[in-house]
């Protein structure tokens, strides 16, 4: 049965936990670098997942999987968490959070363009208008405002911010087409990615206890950004009678991250900040489409 007001209540907390995570990589990242941060987090989120099989009475499912639903599953899990974590863990080490956050947030963009190869979904002048907006907002934020001289802070975090937006795309693309029980689903993604991620750890960093600072940071990105934050997410999508009405609440996330950033992490918030995040929120409420996958037949929402 569907009830708005509770939906309401899971969606508003998941936004609020979302808001905090800018704040907690950046805090995190001192004390570990972004793949031993990643390991740890990542483990956190599995075992939380693994309690959630087990409490909702769904690990039998994985028995009931073939070869090609476990490899598809390696496949989402390249994708989320691994690479997707790297890149944007990085894209933190390199940029301020009020730069990474929004960056990263232009994934909905990025959805409109994959959409066209992936899902033969066509272009009108309507998403093209939509996604020069937001690109300008990004430019606006990578350059602090210095458009016209292209003085990008750090071009490179910058351009590891905006690819975080596209891997996401591509998992949210892949995995809607996954017609999987999604806890079962996100923790074989979360089991494959762990075991990317170690190999990385050991290859390209090390493996050593971390501080207590460093457990508290890990363990709070891997229970909220990767764990419960998406079982509250998905609970109001199911309570809520239409999904546009808890769906709408997302967009709040890049400006309450904004003044917890300035409260928190003490970052002194910049007009070409506010301003880039306007234009590519702008964009992606102008571009508030379904794509359709007419071989799939997959609706897609945001």
């Amino acid at each position: 049965m569907k009830n708005q007001k509770v939906a309401y209540l899971y969606a508003i907390s998941a936004v609020l936990i979302w808001s905090t995570v800018a704040s907690a990589f950046k805090i995190s990242l001192k004390y570990l670098d972004f793949l031993q941060l990643l390991l740890l987090s990542s483990f956190v989120s599995t075992a939380v997942l693994l309690i959630l099989l087990f409490i909702k009475k769904q690990f039998k499912n994985l028995k009931s999987y073939t070869r090609k639903e476990y490899l598809h599953s390696a496949f989402l899990g390249f994708l989320n968490p691994f690479l997707y974590y790297v890149v944007l863990f990085k894209a933190y080490t390199l940029l301020p959070a009020q730069e990474a956050q929004p960056l990263n947030y232009t994934w909905p963009i990025m959805l409109v363009i994959l959409s066209i190869p992936l899902l033969q979904q066509k272009i009108n002048l309507k998403s093209i208008i939509s996604i020069i907006i937001s690109f300008f907002g990004v430019l606006t934020i990578s350059t602090q405002g210095d458009i016209l001289g292209f003085g990008f802070t750090n071009f490179y975090g910058a351009l590891l911010a905006i690819s975080t937006a596209v891997i996401w795309a591509l998992f949210w693309i892949f995995n809607t087409k996954d017609k999987r029980e999604e806890i079962p689903k996100l923790f074989l993604n979360f089991l494959f990615g762990l075991m990317y991620i170690f190999i990385a750890t050991i290859s390209f960093s090390e493996i050593k206890i971390p501080t207590f600072e460093g457990i508290l940071g890990a363990s709070y990105i891997g229970l909220f950004e990767m764990g419960i934050t998406f079982v509250l997410w998905s609970k109001a999508l199911e309570l809520s009678i239409t999904t546009a009405k808890v769906s709408k609440l997302i967009y709040l996330v890049p400006f309450l991250s904004l003044i917890i950033v300035y409260l928190v992490l003490g970052e002194k918030i910049l007009v070409s900040t506010i301003v880039g995040l306007v234009f590519i929120v702008l964009g992606i409420l102008l571009e508030r489409v379904k794509l359709f996958n007419k071989k799939a037949k997959t609706t897609i929402q945001y």
